[in-house]
């Protein structure tokens, strides 16, 4: 019998994936759960993650023509009244506030003070940016108006998971409004384009671009556009949107403005947004079963160098070439900034040093001691090859060649992850027959075992719709790229001729 194999994380993938994911990111320190049900807290190297990715993608937002802002986190109950489907769609996920103060009473603190109406704490903020926008916008010549926001937001989840789901999350919204519904649906795409980009640059994760069908809309939204990607149980994961308004919001709003022609006409108004629920779909798109493996564009760190120091005469100088090999490395620049290192001096064991910086994902471990000093090299271990996987570098080749290795690093997680997609996407599903048992657990005691994703005809009835539900299964999105052809819906078997992606989904 062979020896099972062991890894740093139990269970494995294989074994139970959603008890996995949630030790991945326990061993990584990436989040945990808050004293607030359904919240949680973003530990550094968690919340480092974000920061990395929100920088990257304030810049692209800004180059694209967009200035930040900021709106209150209290929205009035009025406002999302003005728009029915809105309301309609998020009312059960909204968290209320209905007093303003507290008063001690027999040895308790009791809501006093009700507010004359009630405040929504912040779902999202279509309403009241709205609000601002009508007051913003009154000729042609204010327009475009494009604003952007980083905030959080409430959304009363009642079974969270820590980055994919909770009740608070961070994110950006984009809101802009146009003059003509051309200049909108451009802005729209513009926007998913740029989600795409660095979704697939930064995080190295592979997205579908496609169009949300109807019953997937954002409410209120004329067209809803997003990125799909694939996780590793091969479940998909919404990892962005962007949404048409078209003027829904503008009349709800009273967004109007002084057109060229001298007419009064109402604006055109788009939203987009990401959040950390990005965080969630790197680390099930890149984790194996020894911990995280973070893309370095996204690292908080990009390198550790760990001491080796077998007797005590020896710290003083391998502390020293440590510290020479970090200040070089820093002189150096990765994707736009300094290469981040951080030199590991704690007082632990070196191999309980080096499993802690595996299961944190940090892209490149380097070990130094008393021999490396003199034969001026290092250890090399990169976080896409094996946790024992090692190489000898000399001083100057690590330095001098860093940032391309790092750029190897980063695009081998990509085309891995990809691999694996492509791998799991069954274009050869025809009828409802092979579709269902594609869908079905083949092992009732690994029901996470459920296919991966069909491209195939879509037909958009009603039928098709509850057949889809009974298997828990959505359509994803109609991919932006079609083919063209005439065929017959994978699940109705009547003529068709949109593609769709259908998954299951977190």
């Amino acid at each position: 019998m062979n020896k099972k194999e062991t890894s740093a994380i139990s269970p494995r993938r294989e074994e139970d994936y959603p008890e996995w994911y949630q030790q991945v990111v326990r061993a990584a320190e990436l989040a945990e759960n808050s004293a607030v049900r359904g919240c949680m807290v973003i530990k550094p190297w968690g919340y480092g993650i974000w920061e990395n990715l929100q920088r990257q993608l304030d810049r692209r937002i800004k180059e694209t023509g967009h200035s930040n802002a900021y709106f209150p986190l209290f929205i009035p109950l009025s406002f999302l009244e003005k728009e029915a489907s809105h309301v309609e769609g998020f009312a059960k996920e909204c968290a209320v506030v209905t007093h303003h103060r507290l008063e001690a009473r027999d040895g308790k603190l009791v809501p006093v003070g009700e507010l004359d109406e009630p405040l929504i704490v912040r779902p999202t903020s279509e309403t009241i940016i709205g609000e601002s926008f009508s007051r913003w916008v009154q000729s042609y010549r204010d327009l475009p108006l494009l604003i952007n926001q980083w905030a959080n937001v409430v959304r009363w989840e009642m079974r969270t998971r820590l980055f994919l789901r909770t009740a608070e999350f961070l994110w950006q919204e984009g809101h802009t409004a146009h003059a003509t519904a051309e200049e909108a649906v451009e802005e729209t795409f513009k926007m998913l384009d740029v989600y795409a980009e660095v979704v697939e640059n930064v995080l190295a994760m592979p997205v579908i671009k496609g169009e949300k069908i109807p019953e997937e809309r954002f409410p209120g939204a004329v067209d809803t556009y997003c990125i799909e990607a694939m996780m590793q149980d091969r479940k998909a994961l919404q990892a962005g949107t962007s949404h048409f308004l078209g003027q829904n919001f503008a009349k709800a709003s009273d967004i109007k403005f002084l057109s060229r022609e001298g007419t009064t006409e109402y604006a055109y108004t788009t939203s987009w947004g990401v959040s950390t629920r990005l965080i969630g779909g790197m680390i099930m798109t890149h984790a194996d079963d020894d911990g995280l493996r973070i893309p370095p564009k996204v690292a908080p760190k990009h390198i550790v160098i760990i001491p080796v120091i077998p007797k005590p005469e020896t710290e003083a100088a391998v502390l020293e070439y440590a510290e020479s090999i970090a200040a070089a490395l820093r002189l150096k620049s990765y994707n736009g900034v300094s290469i981040e290192v951080v030199v590991d001096k704690r007082d632990i064991r070196g191999g309980d040093k080096s499993w802690e910086w595996i299961k944190k994902g940090i892209p490149v471990r380097l070990e130094v001691g008393p021999r490396d000093i003199e034969n001026k090299q290092m250890v090399l271990y990169r976080r896409d090859k094996g946790p024992r996987d090692k190489a000898f570098i000399g001083f100057n080749d690590a330095v001098e060649g860093m940032s391309a290795l790092l750029d190897e690093m980063q695009n081998n997680y990509f085309e891995q992850a990809k691999a694996f997609r492509d791998a799991n996407i069954r274009r050869d599903i025809k009828d409802f027959a092979a579709f269902a048992a594609y869908f079905t657990p083949k092992n009732t005691d690994k029901p996470e075992i459920h296919g991966g994703f069909v491209l195939g005809k879509w037909s958009g009835d009603a039928a098709a719709l509850e057949k889809l539900n009974e298997l828990k299964v959505t359509v994803r999105c109609i991919p932006l790229e079609q083919s063209g052809t005439q065929g017959v819906c994978v699940v109705t078997g009547t003529p068709a001729t949109k593609d769709a992606i259908f998954a299951k989904a977190y």
